[in-house]
């Protein structure tokens, strides 16, 4: 069995063969920690679709389903979901290993403490999203206008909904990495952006709308970490310039 690739150190010479020998290993790797995901979450996938279902009002929770083979496809695409939720922490460390060697020893540094404060805002996005948006969004659209209607809820389109909402709400709490690379790139500064505040928060409120979402209630829950997320943000980059040794003065001059 071959082994797993070596990881180069910075500078380290390689030839093409070797480099495209070691991309080969690190998809293959991956592929199998896709693969080893997807089967992990089917076996559990009975448990993750009553996790999904506790967010519906307590007399829907029967998802229903329309075509014969609608239940087995339903129950593939969760875990499929679910199983590149899994496998992605692999998959980033083979990317990551693969392009770290063209980095100093710093920035590799850098990145991985960026790689795990995106992480804990990732799960901290989920949590939030699973338990507070989700659940009021879901309730504010199947009570809407339930006198005219039958409701009932089909299993593919509230699965689909629902990895929507999570992914969307994940994204919004990305927001600081996002803004923290533009700071480390001399492209914003924390003068910058504490001058240009109003502006921001305008810009976070358009995101807001136009992230996934069909009802205000969603778009509202999605805005408000938005906003949180933003001014925050803002005090991490004037650490971040702190800690870089960037006056004020230097840092609106770099962006500027």
């Amino acid at each position: 069995m071959k082994p797993l690739p070596r990881r180069l150190g910075y500078g380290e010479e390689a030839t093409l063969v070797e480099h495209l020998g070691e991309l080969r290993t690190r998809i293959v790797v991956s592929l199998l920690a896709l693969i080893i995901g997807v089967s992990v979450a089917w076996a559990f996938h009975g448990d993750l679709l009553h996790w999904l279902e506790q967010v519906l009002p307590a007399n829907r929770r029967k998802l229903v389903t329309f075509s014969v083979a609608e239940p087995f496809v339903t129950s593939m695409w969760l875990s499929i979901y679910a199983g590149l939720v899994l496998a992605l922490p692999v998959v980033l460390y083979q990317v990551w290993s693969f392009l770290a060697p063209a980095f100093d020893f710093r920035t590799q540094r850098v990145v991985v403490g960026l790689v795990g404060f995106a992480t804990a805002l990732a799960a901290v996005g989920v949590i939030f999203g699973r338990y507070v948006v989700l659940p009021a969004a879901v309730h504010f659209l199947t009570d809407f206008d339930k006198h005219l209607y039958t409701i009932q809820i089909r299993a593919r389109d509230f699965i689909s909904f629902s990895v929507m909402v999570l992914v969307a709400v994940t994204v919004v709490f990305e927001l600081p990495i996002f803004i923290l690379a533009l700071v480390r790139i001399g492209l914003l500064s924390s003068r910058k952006l504490r001058r240009n505040r109003r502006i921001g928060y305008a810009l976070m409120a358009v995101l807001a709308v136009a992230l996934p979402g069909v009802d205000p209630v969603t778009t509202t829950l999605e805005m408000i970490p938005l906003m949180i997320l933003y001014e925050g943000s803002i005090w991490l980059a004037v650490l971040a310039d702190q800690r870089a040794g960037v006056r004020p003065s230097e840092a609106s001059t770099i962006s500027e």
